[in-house]
């Protein structure tokens, strides 16, 4: 049951973040800058308002999502790392004698919860509107780039990413004690998802039985990145084949495996909207849907800056029609639609 309204943080205890949480630390920064009460708004709907017991607050629960982002953390490392970082119990709006959560909630939470969510997009516009509050928006022209994203796997399946983190978890290990490896199981020889599921589970008990090694904070931390990986992959999340990426071209003579981000950017680099595709997708077709959702993010728009890619015809009568100037080398292909040499 989610709660109609936020729960004030009350502790005798509340003026230690004044003593050791600087200014200009970047959680601090973060959380005085940002409401994030628009999370609320975009959850409440997966919740019950009526039923159940309080669930943990919402906007909590995202912020500790961020927080595994920020430090390349897993849900079990960066719960344990709340209990006792005050940064990061000052980021979570907790009382510094508030107990954690049990790592299992968060992980249902970004199973469950925010599923289906516009993630992208909702915190692109969050980003532009406190642009603009703070006056930081002060051009008028917006870049149009696309990026390569490999997929996770780049042409790889489960197994394999499953064999990668493995082999940072092997690695970090010999660091500190390199006659481990004679207790370690056999790599499998098939390939198999199964296979490989099975090694990794036995490599990970290994591990859990030599707690001298286990509680190495560098190995500790890689330990539970696969542990996490490996459950994921069980329910088919985040580390699932990847049957969306497809084959692209950076060059002519250059391609990768995965996907593109479509991005415009403001003058001072602020991405002020984005797009993602797979790999082969042409940058070109998305200059209309980037202006617009530009302009519904509350950007004015006088010049769009791109290369040859967006002087498609399309894209020019866009242009005009919107009576916004288009900055963009002319394709070969353009005139009389043959490639000029």
């Amino acid at each position: 049951m989610l709660s109609k309204q936020e729960e004030l943080v009350l502790s005798p205890y509340y003026e230690l973040y004044n003593q050791v949480v600087p200014k200009d630390n970047l959680l601090r920064q973060t959380k005085e800058l940002v409401d994030f009460s628009f999370i609320l708004d975009e959850l409440k709907k997966n919740y019950s308002i009526d039923n159940g017991r309080n669930a943990i607050p919402p906007i909590r629960m995202f912020k500790y999502l961020l927080l595994k982002v920020f430090y390349d953390l897993s849900d079990v490392d960066v719960v344990e790392r709340s209990q006792y970082d005050l940064s990061f119990k000052y980021f979570l709006d907790m009382a510094p004698e508030e107990p954690v959560i049990d790592p299992s909630s968060l992980t249902k939470f970004r199973r469950l919860r925010i599923k289906d969510m516009k993630l992208l997009d909702l915190l692109i516009a969050k980003t532009v509107e406190i642009a603009l509050e703070h006056n930081l928006l002060l051009g008028k022209s917006i870049i149009l780039d696309a990026t390569h994203t490999s997929s996770r796997y780049n042409s790889k399946s489960a197994t394999q990413y499953l064999q990668e983190l493995s082999k940072k978890l092997r690695k970090t290990i010999y660091q500190y004690d390199e006659k481990m490896k004679e207790s370690f199981p056999s790599k499998p020889d098939d390939g198999s998802y199964q296979e490989e599921l099975t090694y990794t589970e036995q490599l990970v008990s290994v591990v859990e039985q030599s707690p001298q090694i286990a509680k190495v904070p560098s190995v500790k931390e890689k330990l539970n990145i696969l542990k996490e990986a490996v459950e994921d992959s069980k329910h088919n999340t985040h580390f699932s084949t990847d049957p969306d990426a497809r084959v692209g071209h950076k060059s002519e003579d250059h391609s990768f495996h995965g996907y593109k981000t479509h991005l415009a950017l403001s003058d001072e680099r602020i991405i002020t909207a984005a797009i993602i595709t797979s790999g082969e997708k042409s940058d070109g077709n998305y200059l209309p849907d980037l202006i617009d959702r530009t302009k519904k993010n509350g950007v004015e728009i006088e010049a769009v800056i791109g290369d040859k890619a967006y002087s498609r015809k399309e894209n020019l009568i866009y242009a005009n029609k919107e009576k916004l100037k288009l900055v963009s080398k002319l394709h070969p292909l353009i005139t009389n639609g043959r490639r000029k040499d």
